[in-house]
């Protein structure tokens, strides 16, 4: 079993959000060493109002708080169905901030989009449309920038061969894909079931890096994330995006938000290795690898696309950037790829920010998300902090 975080990796400035089960609401907390303490207060209510602070790396590391237990203990008991009683557990690191994520933004996810969109979300179809799609473009569109001259001449190119997609058009043309990938206090975070449609057949985990942007366009943070995807009803149609990625349970991001300090910044983020591992029941093991370096555009520039005079986030916002991960390999049907089964564990890792686990159901058997935007406000008020 991988560690949420390993010994190294404790000297960065963490944050992020427990449940209380004493005040029957959630609390901001902090690292400190092996101890999670609660730093909520006024002048820091939720993780939002942390991240508008002058140097919220400095407010983490300095607010006084109360311990809630070791790291250990909160990560082992936020994998419970119970819980354990009536100990704290991890929540996802972000609250008032609007989930949004970037699609499209690595060359093989791009390609595979095209397939599943080729393949009108059959499976089975998969391997034809990718033979057919490789044999045309092959490898040529990992070094293209998008919006570039040259992108705008491999366009024309596929589009003589009737091979133009949408997919293409936000892979390398000027404008990429940003969308709301599920509202606000809807992501679980470390431990909990992460689920799927099930009307779908053919899906699979998007290993991703988030960032954490407050409202002046400012990143601040960085934690991880699952963008579960459903390739066959995205693959029917562009039109059921919203269908295939919001559902109950179906964003992970955790375990914690590593805020930006001299330990850790953008240019870390730049560099970072994603690991995958899914575990199923039936005991199959499926490893996958994602590379910030070969992404196709910067982090800040999907940034700058996501925020700004066209666009304005009070609370901020948190963002999947992306993955290169698409799986190809046979589960069980020769031909037919990957995809899940109930049960599977998912772990999300790269180092200096840990590892995120969570455990495949459908949304209908997940716990149904009862705790929004009016609970918070009225239980903070209760608390005596607003």
């Amino acid at each position: 079993m991988a560690e949420i975080l390993n010994k190294n990796e404790l000297d960065g400035t963490f944050v992020g959000r427990v449940w209380r089960p004493d005040v029957q609401g959630p609390a901001v907390v902090a690292l400190r060493g092996d101890d999670i303490v609660d730093i909520t207060s006024r002048q820091a209510p939720t993780v939002a109002a942390l991240l508008e602070l002058d140097d919220p790396a400095a407010a983490a590391r300095d607010t006084p708080g109360e311990r809630l237990g070791s790291l250990d203990e909160v990560a082992s008991r936020s994998a419970e169905p119970d819980h354990g009683g009536d100990a704290p557990w991890l929540l996802a690191p972000c609250d008032l901030q609007v989930v949004k994520a970037c699609g499209v933004t690595f060359a093989r996810s791009m390609l595979e989009r095209v397939i599943e969109e080729m393949a009108d979300g059959e499976f089975a179809k998969a391997q034809q449309a990718r033979e057919r799609v490789v044999a045309i473009i092959g490898d040529s569109l990992r070094d293209v920038r998008p919006g570039s001259e040259e992108a705008a001449r491999i366009k024309e190119a596929l589009l003589a061969e009737d091979m133009w997609s949408q997919y293409l058009e936000v892979g390398i043309g000027p404008d990429a894909e940003v969308f709301t990938k599920s509202p606000v206090m809807s992501a679980v975070g470390y431990g909990a079931a992460i689920g799927l449609l099930p009307a779908s057949q053919w899906n699979n985990p998007e290993p991703e890096i988030v960032l954490a942007v407050n409202s002046r366009g400012q990143v601040n943070g960085v934690t991880l994330g699952n963008d579960v995807n459903l390739r066959d009803l995205e693959g029917r149609s562009a039109l059921l995006l919203g269908k295939s990625k919001d559902n109950n349970a179906s964003c992970a991001v955790g375990p914690f938000l590593r805020l930006f300090d001299q330990t850790y910044s953008i240019d870390d983020v730049r560099q970072a290795e994603i690991d995958l591992e899914v575990t199923g029941r039936d005991g199959f093991r499926l490893l996958g690898h994602s590379s910030m370096k070969e992404i196709s555009r910067d982090p800040l520039d999907l940034v700058a696309q996501t925020i700004g005079r066209h666009h304005q986030y009070p609370d901020g916002f948190v963002l999947f950037l992306g993955t290169m991960f698409a799986p190809v390999e046979d589960r069980d049907v020769p031909g037919e790829g990957f995809t899940h089964k109930l049960g599977d564990v998912v772990d999300i890792s790269t180092d200096g920010l840990g590892t995120l686990r969570n455990t495949v159901q459908l949304s209908t058997e997940c716990p149904e998300w009862d705790f929004g935007i009016t609970a918070l406000m009225r239980n903070l008020a209760a608390r005596e902090l607003l």
